[in-house]
């Protein structure tokens, strides 16, 4: 009955104690979020990743070595059937250049990301990944290539990669096929997650904001997934269309949601580590502080080339200048200390186990 439901304010506090919801209970708090809910959802956010990190924002070097992709995927720009896109490969001492620039600037974490691209088979990888842990015994590397077998993985792990990125996108399965050709499904990427885990890795998964088609409904069930996971990161954005995609012309997702779910996921996985991510900055200016604000705490400036960083382009108008390229760490600094934290440049393993 109407009047026996919980008021959002109260689903806030059951989540802070309990650090879990029902199915019914995320739908109900999503769907009747205000903006003043919001503020003090954001202070709570911050409380309780203070109590474990401080005012600590950890900083990784984005190397996107790669923008081939034999993948279809609806929203993405870098999709196999983009004649646009500009396609290119890093060399290997291309990706050692960039994680010894970045190692000058402090990075202690390089994450080499890319599409899902044959060419770099783990023969391919393995060897780099060796090389990058030889040069830099004192960093973590975190890689985000797709999906991969189990021995893949494995292979990769033993080579020396830390921690990996597989953003589960939206759990129901349903709205997954709707936003990825058939080849693809839900629960292929939610298998290569939870053999990630099993194998070791301190995995880091995550959704689109406002993806096409997405309901509170969806919302609620990647919280569900999240919670069992028990993920060492959670990395979410908005979506963001591209005009040479099929949903150019969907609308994008929205900051006020994405910030609400941001701080959503710190109270249930109070530990975890929270990127501010790119897509953050591109769609307000001042997107990544207002993320760490709401509970984020992790940046990645982008330490690829300058001259290939304008083409790995997975939506429009993505940041590619200015502060989100790693020279600019001084200015990334002055702006993260005008809101009260402060970069630090340590690994920054994550504390959710």
């Amino acid at each position: 009955m109407e009047y026996n439901r919980p008021e959002p304010i109260q689903l806030i506090h059951k989540l802070r104690a309990d650090r879990s919801l029902t199915k019914d209970e995320w739908i109900a708090l999503i769907a009747n979020r205000t903006p003043d809910l919001a503020e003090y959802l954001f202070s709570l956010a911050r409380e309780e990743r203070e109590l474990y990190y401080g005012r600590d924002i950890y900083i990784r070097g984005l190397i996107e070595f790669t923008n081939y992709c034999r993948n279809d995927c609806l929203y993405c720009g870098i999709r196999k059937s983009n004649p646009h896109a500009v396609r290119y490969r890093l060399t290997p001492d291309a990706v050692l250049s960039c994680c010894r620039t970045g190692y000058e600037l402090g990075f202690r974490t390089f994450v080499l990301q890319g599409g899902e691209d044959g060419y770099y088979t783990d023969d391919k990888l393995a060897p780099l990944i060796r090389h990058i842990k030889e040069l830099y015994p004192d960093c973590a590397i975190t890689l985000s290539v797709g999906e991969r077998s189990y021995d893949s993985y494995r292979l990769l792990f033993d080579a020396g990669a830390d921690r990996y990125l597989l953003r589960h996108e939206t759990y129901n399965a349903g709205h997954y096929s709707r936003l990825h050709p058939p080849s693809l499904t839900a629960a292929a990427r939610q298998k290569c997650l939870w053999d990630l885990r099993s194998i070791g890795y301190q995995v880091g998964t995550g959704f689109m904001v406002g993806s096409p088609y997405q309901t509170p409904e969806h919302l609620a069930e990647d919280m569900l997934f999240i919670k069992e996971l028990n993920p060492q990161m959670v990395g979410i954005g908005p979506f963001i269309s591209h005009r040479r995609t099929p949903f150019a012309d969907k609308e994008s997702g929205t900051l006020e949601l994405t910030l609400f779910m941001l701080a959503l996921l710190r109270l249930m996985l109070p530990k975890v580590l929270l990127p501010a991510t790119t897509a953050l900055g591109t769609i307000d200016p001042c997107g990544r502080e207002l993320g760490i604000l709401a509970g984020a705490n992790v940046v990645m400036p982008n330490l690829s080339p300058t001259e290939v960083r304008k083409d790995y382009l997975l939506y429009d108008n993505k940041i590619c200048t200015g502060d989100e390229a790693a020279e600019c760490v001084s200015s990334l600094k002055e702006r993260i200390e005008s809101i009260g934290c402060r970069i630090v440049t340590a690994r920054g393993d994550s504390l959710n186990y």
